[in-house]
């Protein structure tokens, strides 16, 4: 799978610029190749090479050659290429799904409750793509290297349907960058566990408890597969959307599952995974599964 490569899709923001850099740490932690892909319809690509006053196509190969000289400065011995397409980006998107281990595109933030904009490209191809898509904010500062950090990749389980698939790209995300993994499961309290007093703290001990056996009981067979790899677990009750995003403050990397709608043309997000897109402070990866 050496030659699967990581994709980013680069639109001349910042912000996707930030996604070049992650994505190319991701590459070399795992051991393949990284591919700049930059879409637009208007895109001539003519064979000549005319002096740059005069090429319609100056910004974006310009766009290209910025991120791969940032690139190649930071990461030398990474095999780089480029791809520019006439091309609308969902579909160019969508397309190096099929072809590669991840696609990797920025995301622009407000602040963490303030609000944010996601680009309707980022949204549709992480509601719609095969492979995993990771949505990566712009850093106030340089991009570090995350291996050997303090920081954790975290799988957030919602127990609605298998989790393998998710924990397996968590898993090997985490242990590429030689970081600690973790699965957070959140749910709301039970409507009893909302009033005062003791019976209402009975009511959330139980739920807790009862959260606790069911996320033990959803990891069993991961465990099974796997029992040589430490997977702390957290549950927290209240909001799932609310929970997640505070779970995961200081986290390296949020792991979200998608269902796999019957008709793929369908964007399909939950609302745990699209608040989770809008207000996480750390690169989402959102995992298709069954």
């Amino acid at each position: 799978m050496a030659s699967t490569p990581v994709t980013v899709g680069l639109d001349g923001t910042r912000e996707s610029l930030a996604a070049a850099h992650w994505a190319a740490e991701e590459a070399v932690a795992r051991g393949t190749s990284l591919n700049l892909l930059h879409a637009w319809v208007l895109l001539t690509l003519e064979r000549t090479d005319p002096p740059p006053e005069q090429d319609p196509d100056y910004w974006a190969k310009r766009i290209v050659a910025t991120a791969q000289k940032e690139i190649t400065a930071r990461f030398p011995d990474l095999s780089v290429t480029e791809e520019l397409v006439a091309e609308d980006p969902r579909a160019a998107l969508l397309r190096a799904a099929e072809e590669s281990r991840m696609v990797v595109v920025g995301s622009r933030g407000l602040g963490r409750f303030g609000g944010f904009f996601l680009g309707d490209t980022g949204l549709d191809i992480a509601g719609r793509a095969g492979a995993p898509v990771v949505l990566v904010r712009a850093p106030s500062a340089p991009p570090p290297n995350t291996a050997g950090g303090a920081a954790r990749v975290v799988a957030a389980l919602s127990l609605h349907g298998p989790c393998g698939g998710l924990l397996d790209f968590a898993r090997a995300t985490a242990d590429a960058r030689g970081l600690p993994l973790s699965a957070v499961h959140c749910r709301p309290l039970p409507p009893h566990a909302h009033g005062p007093g003791a019976p209402s703290r009975q009511a959330r001990d139980d739920a807790a408890a009862q959260a606790e056996r069911d996320l033990s009981r959803a990891l069993a067979p991961w465990r099974a597969r796997n029992p040589a790899v430490p997977l702390p677990t957290e549950v927290h009750l209240g909001s799932p959307a609310r929970e997640t995003v505070a779970a995961v403050e200081g986290a390296a990397l949020l792991v979200i599952g998608r269902r796999t709608p019957p008709l793929p043309v369908i964007p399909h997000l939950g609302n745990v995974a699209q608040s989770c897109l809008h207000h996480a402070s750390c690169p989402v990866a959102v995992v298709p599964h069954e």
